[in-house]
């Protein structure tokens, strides 16, 4: 007897509609598995002949041969396991009034037939929703991360009896009940705040700048000045996340199997990967299952590279297609796999191997020539496309210990919700969300450059020997800026600004 059952896999961020086909028929007993399936799949044979025993069925003692359809498609993962059972169980007799072919059915299979979360299930359900699926069986653990997609009807389970029982009508489960998204819970006071950095006036502003426009931003000064300490407080003044920003981050958590509890990710991701990170776990790849790497789960969020010159050269330059393109393409043997990556990079580096280089109050003891081998570690087209590179200079003492109230993030997040509202209502109905994503069709018809503009930009660009890229990010820092000043145009102030934050990669 022949049974067909539904279920999806996942080709990065896109589920595929996959068909468990079973057929039981008479011959020596065996059990195989076509369909070009992985390890992990064909190792399912045990754990779904022992779930079916362990819940009180019986196991058809006979030819079986399962295909997973389309045969040219790699399938990966555990999560065909109940669509495997329910099949079985269909094609050899015990469900046969049962009609799976409405339903797509996802969960891996303990041997004793309960059923375990898989990876990836919220991409899967978006996917299948778009190409018409409305009704779906899947594990309990995962109902907090399927709970924010409305629409279809969606049955958790917990054990194989409970799918088996809901399905031949003896006890009917409820659909999940669908959660409202808010990221109220989220607005509370962080750990670092803005008003615990003293002094540091200037990188104060930079930051505010980068954050209120979306640029990429790079902090150089001596040890101890406080960088990794302004770099943590950005989330702190970040705006929140609209829920089409949320589910397209969680998604990609959800693949890479870092999903918390929650079920969705409602706070911007701040990755801070150490500076001994390979290529791979930057980029994403993998042998067998492409998973998205650091620069994917930094998406809507925050890429934090601490000591950028220490970090893997190879891994560096790797950064260039997703700073520029907001999307990084994986390409392995087996499939080739693209993920989104619009993140703001934050990066911070001392200004030579001691760190003293530039210093007022200590000495450098390095060479010429040890500091251009220094910072030649960070390529002048990866600069290019840092848009803000700001100088963060020694704290003085008495900074340290004055009682002056400093700005809360709290007060700069205002500004920046401010700012962002203002490029929001000038990109709606585009798939631009600040300014530094504008392309060059973008800056002709919104930052329209006067005659004095014109001339201190062309005086920069001749001097500082600026490449078109840095003009045009000079451009969109003015853009930010002067949003930052509630004016429509751009003024000579706000190019003057942003080309104050352009100097430092001259230098290298």
């Amino acid at each position: 007897m022949l049974a067909k059952v539904k279920s999806f896999s996942l080709k990065g961020l896109d589920g595929v509609p996959i068909e468990v086909e079973t057929d039981i028929n008479n011959g020596m007993p065996s059990y195989e598995i076509v369909g070009l399936p992985d390890t992990a799949i064909k190792e399912s044979r045990e754990r779904v002949r022992s779930a079916i025993k362990n819940s009180g069925k019986k196991f058809p003692v006979t030819k079986i041969v399962i295909n997973l359809a389309p045969a040219d498609i790699k399938k990966e993962g555990a999560s065909f396991d109940v669509a495997i059972a329910l099949s079985i169980l269909k094609a050899s007799g015990e469900l046969p009034k049962v009609d799976l072919t409405d339903f797509v059915i996802l969960g891996e299979l303990a041997l004793d037939g309960q059923v375990r979360g898989v990876t990836g299930i919220l991409p899967i359900l978006i996917s299948a929703k778009e190409k018409g699926f409305k009704k779906f069986i899947i594990p309990t653990e995962n109902s907090n991360e399927a709970s924010y997609i409305d629409g279809i009807n969606i049955i958790c389970v917990s054990t194989l009896n409970q799918a088996i029982d809901h399905l031949i009508g003896f006890s009917v489960l409820q659909p999940l009940n669908m959660k409202s998204y808010s990221c109220d819970k989220y607005n509370e006071k962080f750990s670092t705040d803005m008003s615990y950095v003293k002094g540091q006036a200037t990188a104060k502003r930079a930051l505010e700048v980068a954050v209120s426009g979306g640029h990429n931003i790079l902090m150089v000064g001596p040890p101890g000045t406080g960088k990794t300490m302004l770099a943590r407080c950005i989330s702190t003044i970040m705006p929140d996340m609209s829920f089409e920003e949320a589910l397209e981050v969680t998604k990609i958590h959800s693949v890479a199997g870092v999903l918390s509890e929650e079920g969705i990710v409602k706070e911007r991701p701040f990755r801070k990967p150490h500076h001994t990170a390979t290529t791979i776990s930057l980029c994403g790849g993998g042998n067998k299952v492409i998973k998205p790497g650091e620069i994917s789960l930094a998406h809507n969020g925050v890429l934090f590279l601490d000591e950028l010159p220490e970090y893997n050269r190879s891994a560096l330059e790797a950064l260039r297609q997703p700073l520029e393109d907001n999307i990084i393409s994986i390409s392995r043997s087996g499939a080739s796999v693209t993920f989104p990556a619009n993140f703001m990079l934050c990066a911070s580096m001392n200004p030579c191997p001691c760190g003293n280089y530039g210093s007022d109050k200590l000495v450098c003891t390095c060479s010429t020539s040890q500091i251009a081998k220094y910072r030649s570690k960070i390529s002048g087209p990866l600069l290019d496309r840092i848009d803000i590179q700001v100088e963060v200079d020694s704290v003085k003492y008495d900074d340290l210990v004055s009682t002056c109230d400093e700005e809360c993030s709290a007060d700069v997040k205002v500004r920046v919700d401010r700012t962002r509202k203002i490029q929001k209502a000038r990109f709606h109905n585009t798939q631009i969300f600040s300014n530094s994503n504008m392309s060059e069709k973008e800056l002709q018809k919104y930052c329209r450059l006067s005659k004095e503009c014109e001339a201190l930009l062309k005086r920069s660009f001749e001097s500082l020997n600026l490449s078109a890229r840095a003009r045009s990010r000079i451009i969109k820092v003015a853009r930010t800026i002067a949003d930052m000043d509630l004016s429509e145009t751009i003024m000579p102030m706000h190019i003057l600004e942003a080309i104050s934050y352009r100097t430092f990669d001259k230098t290298v």
